[in-house]
């Protein structure tokens, strides 16, 4: 009789297991079915694309989209707009970790006054629609005299995120107190401390919101659409709707091919840091 019901337990539990594996492939086709069709269509002519006898496969494996896209417009190739991409979302990710895990530290290690009213304030910076703070940034900046530069959104990285530090500060609240302890009685600084012991140990977060910051600013449209008025400065995903041309023919082959290049650095990313990522987002979850 035991044995019965341990096989039908054992029947049920491979059959969840099935429908479970089968399920999460449906949504796995379905997520990465418009990034396939989009691969394709990088192949297609415009008639392919948009045509009565459309196909999921190109007829033929044309290059030619991915030569012309490259090749950009206004002189300009689209070399330069992947630079200038990777300029900004570098040194934009770089100063947001840096900044953030600075701003955490001290908020989950420093005691000074007022430090319940400042966590405050800034997770209420995280509630703030960026549309409210759109026109007065803007303002700012053109008084700087930093409209039509990077610098705009470059620099404001450099004083910290909201999000990244709440995920930062969650990492470092799981980290024993015995440290800090253990470090006064040696005579380590602060400083030293934080560089030494803290940054190490906050590893997994830091690159969690590495690759949320480089993910973000590398795919920002907004940003550059304000802030940017020379191609030459323009980035890739300003750059891409350039192709889109409302009052003429728009190259869709050529605007899908470069729109499958400026994935890969995304992707990339996502392949040789998953692990650092999911640790950091599961250990910030559970520790607080």
């Amino acid at each position: 009789m035991m044995n019965i019901k341990a096989a039908g337990i054992r029947q049920n539990r491979i059959q969840s297991g099935i429908f479970g594996i089968l399920l999460k492939l449906v949504g796995a086709v379905i997520m990465i079915y418009p990034v396939v069709w989009m691969f394709m269509g990088s192949f297609k002519s415009n008639y392919e694309i948009f045509g009565d006898t459309q196909t999921f496969f190109p007829s033929s494996w044309d290059f030619s989209k991915y030569v012309s896209g490259w090749a950009g417009f206004g002189g300009v190739s689209f070399g330069t707009f992947f630079l200038n991409s990777f300029v900004v979302a570098g040194l934009g990710t770089i100063g947001a970790v840096a900044s953030s895990s600075v701003v955490a530290f001290g908020f989950s290690r420093c005691k000074f006054r007022g430090r319940g009213i400042w966590f405050a304030c800034m997770l209420l910076t995280m509630m703030l629609p960026s549309q409210v703070t759109m026109i007065p940034k803007y303002i700012i900046f053109n008084q700087l005299g930093w409209v039509g530069t990077k610098l705009p959104l470059i620099v404001p990285s450099f004083t910290s995120e909201a999000f990244f530090v709440f995920l930062i500060m969650q990492f470092i609240r799981g980290i024993p107190m015995d440290l800090d302890e253990a470090a006064k009685i040696d005579g380590s600084s602060m400083a030293r401390f934080f560089v030494s012991i803290i940054l190490p140990l906050t590893k997994p977060a830091m690159v969690t919101a590495a690759i949320f910051s480089f993910m973000w600013k590398w795919e920002d449209f907004m940003g550059p659409l304000l802030y940017l008025n020379k191609p030459r400065t323009y980035t890739a995903s300003l750059a891409i709707k350039m192709f889109n041309d409302s009052t003429s023919l728009s190259d869709w082959g050529a605007l899908f091919a470069m729109s499958t290049l400026s994935l890969i650095p995304i992707l990339l990313i996502f392949v040789f840091f998953q692990k650092y990522l999911v640790e950091g987002i599961a250990t910030s979850g559970l520790k607080g």
